[in-house]
């Protein structure tokens, strides 16, 4: 019996496989298939673009026999397929849709492949043609030692942010995987932001993608992992790529935005879901300049690594709910000085602009925004996670908060910006506000006051 997880390295569309089918009257037909996905131990799923022959013989006669080639070692095999229906829409549909149009992108071929649907078969057998093969090669990442080295690590971090560092650490040494990218999910507005990033010119934290863009949208949409091989358009976000225009009406600048750090011209790319309760905590997104650089055994590895973040990541949040009523650590002796800095905020979406800067938008502006009005008002620089989750100011969302996620992201944010706010940890869920120059604060919400 041949293992079906054999023939996925063949469903990849490195050498298209050949679909045979017969009319009702008895009359084959042979056809080249455009993409194959595999499912399960099971099933597997064929790309449906076109009307044609092979789809009229499917619906009248649901045995078909497909014919794959090995990309590495030539060797061949012979599915036999029963149809058992088409898909339009969910996990399966949207990641052949997204690998499609890196196939359609990299042939020339984009403005013919459409994907209408995907075709789901049984696999009712499978045979191994005899013939010349050649050795499997030594893969360049020996996959489950990478995956215990990293997996070895994530326990011993103090927080989230560490957590995150150590994530991207790893897959840079483990994986030899140079760009990449974490974004946390925002589900109130229905977007990702970017709280951790390696390998590109800019860091992009704080940059925003909506749910159901390109590879990350779609894989955070439908919670499954998404794997593209080759160069695409449609998916490539580029150096450029914006969160969107500010909301029509306001007053808000225009530069309230932060560049996406995406590689403008992406060979492979490959976002995984981070699991959570009732939708993912977030995406780890990877991607390289090369071709075919993500297999099979890399996205299994980083499903099994991002499952082991997000268990650590809910413990961390447990930790912090459970810890000690706040206690101040000692104050510094620091009195701001120079000339005031304008600090504006825009309640249309919570950004703040450090004088004519853009800094931050979403609950981390609004975090930013509560912890200024408090230092203002009483001088307060000392501050806890716990009594910002429970402060109706910071209105957190109720299904998930992700607070940790959204102040490691301001942390970030202001330490890249080099500002005069900055974040400093002083305990376990705790930290203190360091600002060295006096503030002036202006609500530009024309309710506001």
């Amino acid at each position: 019996m041949i293992p079906t997880r054999a023939l996925r390295d063949c469903l990849d569309g490195a050498i298209p496989g050949v679909v045979s089918t017969c009319a009702p009257d008895g009359t084959p037909n042979i056809a080249y298939m455009s993409q194959g996905q595999y499912v399960d131990g099971e099933h597997l799923a064929l790309s449906y673009q076109f009307f044609n022959r092979t789809r009229q013989n499917i619906l009248a006669n649901p045995h078909a026999t497909l014919g794959l080639i090995h990309p590495q070692t030539a060797q061949q095999y012979r599915v036999h397929l029963t149809y058992q229906r088409t898909e339009t829409a969910g996990p399966i549909f949207e990641s052949m849709k997204a690998k499609l149009a890196g196939i359609a992108s990299h042939t020339g071929m984009s403005g013919v492949f459409h994907l209408q649907g995907s075709d789901l078969y049984r696999i009712d057998r499978v045979e191994v043609v005899p013939g010349s093969t050649l050795p499997l090669p030594v893969p360049a990442v020996d996959h489950l030692p990478a995956l215990r080295a990293c997996m070895e690590r994530l326990p011993a971090t103090p927080d989230a942010e560490s957590l995150l560092d150590a994530l991207l650490d790893g897959l840079e040494r483990h994986f030899g995987i140079e760009q990449a990218l974490v974004l946390m999910l925002d589900p109130v507005r229905d977007r990702l932001y970017t709280v951790a990033s390696r390998g590109y010119a800019t860091s992009g934290v704080g940059s925003e993608i909506q749910v159901g863009d390109g590879v990350i949208g779609v894989a955070a949409r439908e919670r499954v992992p998404i794997r593209i091989s080759h160069m695409t358009s449609e998916y490539a976000y580029g150096l450029a790529m914006r969160e969107g225009a500010a909301p029509r009406g306001s007053d808000l600048p225009q530069d309230s935005e932060i560049p996406f750090p995406g590689l403008a011209a992406p060979g492979s790319q490959l976002a995984v879901p981070i699991p959570g309760a009732r939708e993912p905590l977030g995406v780890l997104f990877v991607e390289s300049p090369q071709e075919m650089r993500f297999s099979h055994a890399d996205e299994d590895a980083l499903v099994a690594l991002v499952a082991q973040v997000a268990a650590l990541f809910r413990l961390f949040l447990a930790e912090l709910d459970l810890a000690d009523e706040f206690q101040p650590a000692p104050e510094k002796v620091s009195q701001p000085s120079g000339a005031p800095l304008r600090v504006r905020h825009y309640a249309v979406n919570d950004s703040v602009f450090l004088g004519d800067d853009y800094l931050i938008k979403g609950v981390a502006g609004n975090i930013l925004w509560t912890l200024l009005q408090d230092h203002q008002a009483s001088g307060r620089t000392q501050f806890s996670n716990r009594e910002l989750r429970a402060d109706p100011r910071v209105r957190l969302p109720d299904q998930s908060d992700n607070l940790e996620a959204r102040l490691v992201l301001l942390h970030r944010r202001l330490a890249e910006r080099q500002a005069c706010v900055q974040m400093e940890k002083t305990g376990r869920g705790r930290f203190r506000l360091n600002i060295c120059r006096p503030l002036e604060l202006e609500d530009m919400d024309p309710g506001a006051g």
